[in-house]
């Protein structure tokens, strides 16, 4: 996990948060146009996974309060906020920081992906009674199959925890997944996706544009 950092600023404490990246809008992650945040850093690492460029532990490079501020002018406009990762609970008290923050300016729902099971942060959980929606929990298992919406793996958890989450989430809980993507691209020209990709999605893909002549690499190809 990564070590705790606090910054003062105007005489008030701040979180400092690793950060991958923020981008909206993201439509493959939840209801409407949202704000997709994903932070930095995840040790539970599992084989597959479609955001293997999170996973390292990078030093926090911007404050919560800087972050808030940013989210600003898409809060007015998205129809709800998704946090993924790297690994939002293995950065505790900046995700706290910033659900209270989003909180206090922002009525719509908020739903979070976290690798963990949920009887493993159930007193994390205690602590942001309110400020998460909806929770998707457990790691990622190729092996698992996945026919359920909004989880990569059938052995991942959909746990509405607010009667907005209920409200907005309660047709997610038995349907099949959406097969979309979104995809951006970044200020280093690197291609990013966002979504929850079916087995072998990636494959198809690499081979198609290699028939073409075009190189596609991946973030779990440049580990192998």
């Amino acid at each position: 996990m990564l070590s705790k950092e606090k910054l003062t600023t105007a005489g008030k404490e701040t979180e400092v948060i690793s950060l991958s990246r923020v981008h909206f809008p993201v439509t493959a992650l939840g209801p409407g146009r949202r704000v997709g945040i994903w932070f930095q850093g995840c040790s539970i690492r599992c084989p597959g996974c479609i955001s293997a460029d999170t996973w390292a532990t990078h030093s926090p490079d911007m404050t919560v309060k800087n972050l808030l501020h940013s989210l600003g002018a898409w809060l007015s406009v998205c129809d709800g906020i998704t946090i993924s990762g790297g690994e939002p609970f293995e950065q505790l008290d900046a995700l706290i920081e910033l659900l209270e923050g989003i909180r206090e300016s922002y009525s719509g729902d908020i739903l979070v992906f976290t690798g963990y099971e949920k009887s493993k942060i159930e007193c994390s959980l205690d602590k942001m009674a309110g400020l998460i929606d909806v929770l998707v929990t457990g790691p990622y298992r190729a092996n698992e199959g996945q026919t359920k919406a909004l989880r990569g793996s059938d052995n991942q958890e959909l746990i509405l925890l607010t009667d907005l989450g209920r409200e907005r989430f309660e047709a997610f809980e038995d349907s099949t997944p959406i097969r979309k993507l979104d995809m951006m691209m970044g200020a280093d020209g690197q291609i990013y996706f966002a979504g929850i990709p079916a087995p072998g999605d990636f494959t198809a893909l690499k081979t198609a544009l290699q028939l073409d002549g075009d190189q596609f690499v991946t973030t779990e190809d440049r580990r192998s």
